[in-house]
């Protein structure tokens, strides 16, 4: 009798049925598409990056099951099918009574934090990313993260870097008083830390810390289902678990949650706020009529409503969760085994190159990972994101400081690229890690008042 075979080859768990081309071009006409965007990798055309990570947000490509549904689609204007079965599946999921869809996560956010947060409030969190922090901002609040300190140490290889540092959440509650806390959040896998997950066992105590001071307790889910993963893998007494019953607890934990389902809602567009309070419900619920529509379809035609209520299903899929966090897992390898300064252990959407150590010669107000990441892009065409100093180094007073990582994060559109993608993505890494010494910093000559990194323009040091 033949013994079973164990692969080593990734192989993705699908078939291709369809694909678009994408353009080649030389390293002459990328140095002009990047002088005339700016030297910001957002203002680049689409058509003129060859592997696109900037974003795993809204990118990924839809099963013939999400097609199928969207063909069937309900657009009734209020009481449509097609927002009943969303909400079936995010109740069965979350457990959350009341679901508004929202036509992206960061709606869900202002919707959030318009109606709770007011100046002299403090929003405690892992880590905020961009628009969370953003939206807090927006509305007189401060936004603090609680990290554990592993989670700013690119190699510390803890399994939990997203953890929140649960004494000095005690610690801030104390200093700031309850009654100014209008929300504990919890960001699952946590962002702007490299894409790293929180145990099961933060969460529930973050929760319980927060009720026992009679604070609601949130979670910022957008990528749930990749945190579920890798608590089965690396948390004692989840291995036998399946992924959508561990999402299951982990959502018994929170009061709510904002959603991108433009992440692990597998659709292009569109995201939700759920809760269980009845009157933050109908304060929300107000304000969503005001900002995105009926409540019964909240920003989203039902066509989308349909591809997200199947596609939270198959993000939580062990053959698909398996092969998408093997695959960063990989690269990772590789790049260790090259010396590529990255955070580590790997996350889940996501590999976070580490351009304050590997561009030790540019200071954080020079921008060292912007400098990488218009690097990658000049050298092979790949497209990923700063989240450093540009992204969180301006102050809400106007001030400028640098931030507490200098990160280059190239993240995975959902079933879009293929192994050999992944193969010129390391090729072109370790290029431009061997000629890291002759990259410079940037100035910016132009930035907007908030979120400045979508729109900036820059121009390379001398």
């Amino acid at each position: 009798m033949l013994q079973e075979l164990r692969p080593q080859t990734i192989i993705e768990p699908f078939r291709i049925r369809s694909v678009e081309p994408i353009r080649f071009t030389t390293v002459a006409e990328r140095e002009a598409a990047l002088r005339k965007a700016g030297y910001n990798p957002f203002l680049l055309h689409a058509g003129d990056v060859l592997i696109d990570l900037l974003t795993d947000s809204g990118t990924g490509a839809m099963s013939s099951q999400q097609w199928a549904g969207m063909i069937a689609s309900d657009e009734s204007y209020a009481g449509a099918s097609s927002f009943y079965r969303l909400e079936a599946a995010v109740q069965d999921i979350t457990g959350f009574r009341y679901v508004m869809p929202t036509h992206q996560g960061r709606a869900a956010e202002n919707i959030l934090f318009t109606t709770i947060a007011r100046p002299g409030h403090v929003v405690l969190n892992n880590t905020h990313f961009d628009t969370t922090r953003a939206h807090v901002e927006h509305v007189g609040a401060e936004a603090r993260d609680l990290v554990i300190p592993e989670g700013r140490q690119p190699r510390n290889l803890h399994p939990f870097k997203g953890n929140m540092d649960l004494d000095a959440l005690r610690a801030a509650i104390r200093e700031i008083g309850p009654e100014n806390i209008p929300l504990v959040m919890m960001t699952v896998t946590n962002n702007s830390g490299g894409g790293q997950p929180v145990s099961m066992a933060n969460i529930r105590a973050a929760s319980e810390i927060s009720h026992e001071h009679g604070i609601p307790f949130f979670l910022d889910a957008c990528r749930f289902a990749e945190n579920a993963w890798f608590i089965k893998l690396r948390e004692e007494g989840y291995a036998d678990r399946a992924p959508i019953d561990i999402a299951r607890e982990m959502f018994s934990y929170a009061d709510g949650c904002t959603m991108s389902a433009k992440k692990d809602g597998m659709a292009n567009i569109g995201g939700y706020l759920a809760m269980n309070d009845d009157d933050l419900a109908v304060r929300c619920q107000s304000l969503e009529i005001l900002t995105e529509g009926f409540p019964t379809y909240g920003g989203m035609a039902g066509y989308d409503m349909e591809a997200i209520a199947q596609g939270l299903y198959e993000a939580l899929d062990e053959g698909y969760l398996r092969y998408r966090i093997r695959s960063m897992a990989y690269i990772g390898e590789r790049l260790a085994a090259a010396g590529v300064p990255h955070v580590q252990p790997t996350g889940g959407h996501a590999i976070y190159l580490d351009a304050g150590e590997m561009l030790s010669h540019i200071s954080p107000l020079e921008y060292p990972a912007w400098s990488l990441a218009n690097a990658l892009y000049l050298l092979g065409g790949v497209r990923g994101v700063e989240i450093g100093s540009v992204m969180f180094g301006k102050q809400p007073d106007g001030s400028e400081k640098p931030a507490a990582m200098e990160l280059v994060r190239l993240a995975f559109p959902r079933r879009v690229y293929t192994q050999s993608h992944v193969d010129y993505l390391l090729e072109v890494i370790l290029g431009v890690y061997a000629q890291r010494e002759a990259l410079r910093g940037y100035r910016i000559v132009q930035q907007g008042p908030v979120l400045r990194h979508f729109t900036a323009r820059l121009e390379p040091l001398a």
